[in-house]
C-alpha cells in the first residue's frame, strides 16, 4: 500500500510517551548491562504453555495513511482462560524509585502488544503485565491490570493521532523525494572518466543488496560519484536512509557540499551532519544533568516538537543550523542530531555512529536497516579504528586514585577499588623482568570485582555528583562490554608505565567485528583512492566471498605529474645525517621549479629538525610548518597560505599521515608539488608487533599487514593532494632508497611508476 506506515510498537510508544531530562539515559543504557540476561531468566520461569518473544503486527488505517505496527512482545502467558501480556523491565535502580504505578511508557508499550494480540483473536478482555526486575538484589515487582477491547481501542487511537502529524510529514517528504529522485539528472555537465563506472557500480550493489569495496583514484570525484546512485536508488524504493561516513571533518564538509549539490539540481531531500558532543555543547563542562543543564532538563518535553520544527523548514542540517533551533527550543544540539538521525534521509556522521558498540545507533532496528545504505569514505582509515573501536583498557592508577578519594565517603566504592588496585599490583609483580606481556586470558576474580565496581557506582551516581568515577564507570562498562567479545581475534597485554600498569583488550584484527556492527544494513560501500591493495582491504574490513570489488584507474595522465625518487635513508638511526642532504634537495627542486610545495614527514620531529635546517640555511625562502595541535582556525589559515599564481616560492612542512596530507583539496596553482620523506612506516612498537605476529600465524605476510600497507598508504595519500583535476600538473619526489625496492614499487599507483631517480 502506498500510504503505509511500517513502524515499531517501541519506536511509537517512545515518540509519544518519552519525557524528562536526557540524564535519564545515562540510567537507561546503564541499566541495560544486564536486561538480556534478565529476560531469558524470567522467560525460563514461565509455563509450558507460554510463549516467549511473539511477534506480532497490525495495520491501523488513520485519516489517509495506514499504520503497521510491529514488535515482539517478552512473553504471552494463559492462566486459566485467561491471556496475560507480560513486558520484562530490567533496572538498577531500587524499585520504589519506580512509583507504585510503573512508567507509562512501559505500560504502553505492553497494551499496544495486548490490543493487536486481541483483536487478532477476537478478545473482550486482555491482562497486561509489567515485571520489573532490579538487577543487583534480583528483587521483582509483578504490575497487573486488566483491559478490555475496548478501552485498548480508544488508547490505540489516541497514540496514532499524537504520532499521526510526525508520521504525515515523514510520508510526503519521502514520496516528494522519491519522485523528486526519479527527475535527478547528474549533478554536473558530464561525467569525468571512471565516474560513470563507479556509480555504476553503487548502484548495482545496492539493487542487489551486496557490499562494495572500491579503489579509485584521487581526483575522480567520489562522494558525488557514490552519492548520486544512491540517491536514484532512493527514487526505485530500495532504500530510505543513506549514512555518509567519514573519519574526518574535511570530508565531512565534502559531503555536505555534495548533498547540496544534488539538491540544487531539484532534488527534495533532508541531511543531518552528526558533530561529537564535546564540540556541540553549549555549556562550559559536558555534563548532562538536569541540575546543571537547561538544555538537558525537560529535553523529551520539547524534542518532538523541534523536529517537526526543523524538518519542516530546513533541508541541510549542518552543524550551525542544528545549533540554531536547539537553541530556540532549548534542547541538547548533539542527542538533537541523534535523534534527527533517525528521520533524515542521509546522515552524515564519523564511523563510529555505526560501528563502535559503545556508541553507535542502537534504535535502528532491522526492518530501517534493510533500507538503509552505508558509504564508508576513505575507508582505509576503518582499519586502525575499528581496532581502537573494539579495543579497551583500564590502568591501576585510576583505581589508586579512586581508593584515596573514596576512603571517608562510601565503603563498598573504596573496598571495590582498593581490591582492583592490589590485583593490579600482584599482576605487576607476576612479571618482574617484562615491561610488555601477554595473558591468556582473563582473571575471573578481576571480571567480578570489575561487575561488583560498576553496580556500587551506578547506585552512587544516581544521587551524587562524581566527575571521576563517573569517568572511570564508564571506562569500566568499555572494558566489560569488549570482554563480550573476546576471541581469537584479540590479545590481552599488560604494559606498564614507572609504578602504573596497563591492562588491555588489543583487537588485532577487526575484520569479523565490522562484519558484525554492519550486518542486515542493505549495502555497504567502502571506497577510497588509496584501498591498495584490494585484497588485503577486503579481507581486513570484514568483506566476504561474494562482496564485489572495483579498482578505477586514474583518469589523469601520467604526463600530468613528475615522478622523482631520492635514494636516501630515512630510517630513524640515520635521520640526523640526512637533514643537510634534504634540506639541500628542497632548496634545489624549488629553484627549478618555483610555486607551492608541501613537504611531508614521518614525524613531527625529524620535521621540526629538517625545517630549522632548512632556514638556517635557506633563510630567504617563504615557509611554514605544521604546529603540535593545531586548531580548525589554525588549520584553515596554513592552508589559506597555499594561494594561486603567486610570485613567490611556498614550502609547508607537514606530517604524514596528519590533518594535511589527506583529504586536502588544493586545486589548481595552489600546489604544485609534494615531498614525501620516508616510506610511512609506522613507529615500531609491542602492538604493532603483535599485530606482525598475529598474521605471520595464520600465514600472512606479518609485517606487510602491520606496517607496509599502513605506511604506504600515508604515502599514495600525501601524493594524492597534488593532482585533482584534469589541468593539473606538478611534481612528486619521494625521498627513501626503499621507493626502489619491489615490495614497495608495487604498491605505487601505474602513474607514479615512470620515475627518475635523484
Amino acid at each position: 500500500m502506498a500510504n503505509t506506515i511500517q513502524i515499531a510498537v517501541r519506536t511509537l510508544v517512545e515518540y509519544v510517551y518519552s519525557s524528562g531530562s536526557i540524564d535519564s539515559r545515562f540510567r537507561s543504557q546503564s541499566t541495560m548491562l544486564d536486561g538480556t540476561r534478565i529476560h531469558q531468566k524470567i522467560q525460563r520461569t514461565y509455563q509450558e504453555t507460554d510463549q516467549k518473544e511473539v511477534y506480532l503486527r497490525a495495520d491501523l488505517p488513520f485519516k489517509d495513511l495506514v499504520f503497521t505496527i510491529d514488535g515482539r512482545c517478552d512473553g504471552l502467558l494463559l492462566r486459566d482462560g485467561a491471556v496475560i501480556i507480560d513486558e520484562i523491565k530490567s533496572t538498577s535502580q531500587p524499585l520504589e524509585h519506580l512509583g507504585q504505578e510503573g512508567l507509562p511508557v512501559h505500560w504502553a508499550q505492553a497494551k499496544m502488544y495486548a490490543y493487536i494480540y486481541a483483536k487478532d483473536h477476537q478478545l473482550q478482555e486482555i491482562f497486561v503485565q509489567l515485571t520489573y526486575v532490579q538487577v543487583e538484589s534480583d528483587e521483582k515487582r509483578y504490575l497487573k491490570k486488566s483491559f478490555t477491547i475496548d478501552e485498548l481501542d480508544v488508547f490505540v487511537h489516541e497514540v496514532v493521532e499524537n504520532y499521526y502529524p510526525y508520521a504525515k510529514f515523514l510520508h510526503d517528504h519521502r514520496k516528494a523525494r522519491n519522485e523528486s529522485s526519479k527527475q535527478l539528472v547528474f549533478p554536473f555537465e558530464s561525467y569525468r572518466a571512471g565516474q560513470r563506472k563507479l556509480a555504476g557500480g553503487v548502484y548495482k550493489t545496492i539493487s542487489e543488496e551486496k557490499s562494495l569495496f572500491v579503489k579509485a583514484p584521487t581526483g575522480i570525484g567520489k562522494t558525488i560519484s557514490t552519492l548520486f546512485p544512491a540517491v536514484k536508488a532512493m527514487g526505485e524504493g530500495y532504500l530510505n536512509r543513506i549514512f555518509y561516513l567519514t573519519a574526518k571533518t574535511i570530508t565531512r564538509t565534502t559531503a555536505e557540499e555534495a548533498a547540496e549539490r544534488i539538491r540544487s539540481c531539484g532534488l527534495c531531500m533532508k541531511s543531518v551532519t552528526i558533530t561529537a558532543k564535546d564540540k556541540v555543547c553549549f555549556k562550559d563542562e559536558t555534563k548532562c544533568q538536569k541540575d546543571y543543564c537547561e538544555f538537558a532538563d525537560g529535553y523529551y518535553d520539547r524534542i518532538n516538537e523541534a523536529i517537526l520544527d526543523i524538518m519542516s523548514n530546513e533541508s541541510r542540517m549542518n552543524r550551525e543550523i542544528l545549533e540554531k533551533y536547539a537553541r530556540k527550543h532549548t534542547i541538547c544540539p548533539f542527542e538533537f542530531s541523534i535523534d534527527l538521525a533517525y528521520a533524515a534521509d542521509a546522515v552524515i556522521c564519523d564511523y563510529n555512529y555505526i560501528f563502535d558498540p559503545h556508541v553507535s545507533l542502537k534504535r535502528l532496528f532491522e526492518e530501517q536497516k534493510k533500507s538503509t545504505l552505508l558509504l564508508v569514505d576513505e575507508a582505509h582509515n576503518l582499519v586502525d579504528r575499528g581496532r581502537e573501536m573494539f579495543s579497551a583498557s583500564l590502568n591501576k592508577d585510576s583505581f589508586l586514585q579512586l581508593k584515596k578519594e573514596f576512603k571517608t565517603i562510601n565503603k563498598g566504592i573504596y573496598d571495590c577499588a582498593s581490591k582492583i588496585n592490589a590485583w593490579f599490583i600482584s599482576l605487576k609483580k607476576n612479571y618482574p623482568e617484562q615491561n610488555e606481556f601477554t595473558l591468556e586470558q582473563l582473571d575471573e576474580e578481576l571480571l567480578e570485582l570489575l561487575i561488583q565496581f560498576n553496580e556500587d557506582a551506578e547506585l552512587f551516581l544516581q544521587k551524587e555528583n562524581a566527575p571521576n568515577l563517573l569517568e572511570l564507570y564508564f571506562q569500566v562498562n568499555a572494558f566489560l562490554k569488549i570482554v563480550e567479545l573476546l576471541d581469537d581475534h584479540f590479545v590481552i597485554y599488560g604494559e606498564k608505565n614507572n609504578n602504573d600498569i596497563t591492562l588491555k583488550l588489543f583487537c588485532i584484527d577487526p575484520s569479523k567485528l565490522l562484519q558484525k556492527m554492519g550486518k542486515n544494513y542493505r549495502s555497504k560501500v567502502f571506497f577510497s583512492a588509496t584501498l591498495s591493495p584490494l585484497s588485503y582491504y577486503r579481507e581486513i574490513l570484514g568483506g566476504k566471498d561474494d562482496d564485489y570489488s572495483l579498482s578505477i584507474p586514474s583518469p589523469f595522465k601520467e604526463e600530468q605529474t613528475d615522478i622523482f625518487i631520492k635514494p636516501l635513508s630515512t630510517r630513524f638511526r640515520d635521520r640526523e645525517k640526512t637533514k643537510e642532504p634534504i634540506a639541500s634537495m628542497i632548496h634545489a627542486l624549488v629553484q627549478n621549479r618555483p610555486g607551492n610545495y608541501l613537504v611531508f614527514f614521518p614525524s613531527y620531529q625529524y620535521l621540526i629538525a629538517v625545517y630549522e635546517q632548512f632556514l638556517a640555511e635557506f633563510p630567504g625562502i617563504h615557509t611554514i610548518h605544521q604546529g603540535s595541535g593545531m586548531s580548525e582556525e589554525e588549520r584553515e589559515l596554513f592552508l589559506e597560505e597555499f594561494k594561486p599564481n603567486q610570485t613567490e616560492t611556498l614550502i609547508g612542512f607537514a606530517v604524514l599521515g596528519g590533518v594535511f596530507s589527506e583529504g586536502v583539496d588544493l586545486k589548481g596553482d595552489r600546489l604544485n608539488g609534494v615531498v614525501v620523506i620516508g616510506v610511512g612506516l609506522p613507529q615500531l612498537c609491542y602492538e604493532r608487533n603483535l599485530i606482525k605476529n598475529h598474521f605471520n600465524q595464520k600465514e600472512k605476510s606479518g609485517y606487510d599487514y602491520a606496517y607496509v600497507f599502513p605506511g604506504m598508504n600515508k604515502v599514495l595519500q600525501a601524493g594524492g593532494r597534488l593532482i585533482r583535476s584534469e589541468e593539473d600538473h606538478g611534481t612528486i619526489v619521494l625521498v627513501d632508497d626503499r621507493f626502489l625496492q619491489r615490495q614497495y614499487q608495487d604498491l605505487l599507483p601505474q602513474e607514479w611508476r615512470s620515475f627518475t631517480v635523484i
